[in-house]
């Protein structure tokens, strides 16, 4: 692969490891999708056991986000209606509010329906508290598979050139 088709590779990885962040682009899916395509291009063994590499430290840090950080709401009691209502009010705010306001009505989503749930404003809190947690415990582990995947092809476009 060319240096330029090396360094569009590296730009798309980079869109897709602010998208785990700013959970705007399915980040994690965009960084593997860009190895691939290195991989296609490439189309020899090294490239393809790279992307083998990448695509199962993808899946395997998708599987830990998805259970890991939930285990540990539920053991809060917060609840799955009130994270829904969170990730809609945080659409809303984005609007709102460009970027920040993402951020600022997920909070406070969960907060409200933490608050509608509970009754009480310091449990509600101390609910929302673990749901932000637990989202950034999400966000955590899937950065790390991603950076980790994206270890794995600069080591394979060092090794392949």
């Amino acid at each position: 692969m060319s240096t330029g088709g090396i360094v569009l590779v590296a730009l798309a990885i980079l869109v897709g490891l602010i998208g785990i962040v700013v959970p705007i682009l399915p980040g994690a899916l965009l960084v593997a999708a860009a190895i691939l395509v290195w991989a296609f291009v490439e189309n020899n063994a090294t490239a393809w056991v790279i992307f083998g590499v990448a695509a199962a430290l993808i899946g395997i840090s998708t599987i830990i986000k998805y259970t890991w950080p939930v285990k540990r709401m539920r053991a809060a009691e917060v609840r799955t209606s009130s994270l829904v209502l969170g990730g809609v009010l945080g659409i809303i705010g984005f609007f709102v509010i460009p970027v920040l306001g993402l951020f600022i009505g997920f909070v406070a989503g969960i907060y409200l329906a933490e608050l509608a749930n509970r009754h009480d404003q310091r449990a509600a809190w101390t609910s929302t508290k673990h749901a932000l947690k637990g989202v950034a415990l999400s966000i955590f582990i899937e950065l790390t598979g991603a950076l980790l995947a994206t270890a794995a092809w600069a080591f394979g476009v060092y090794i392949t050139q």
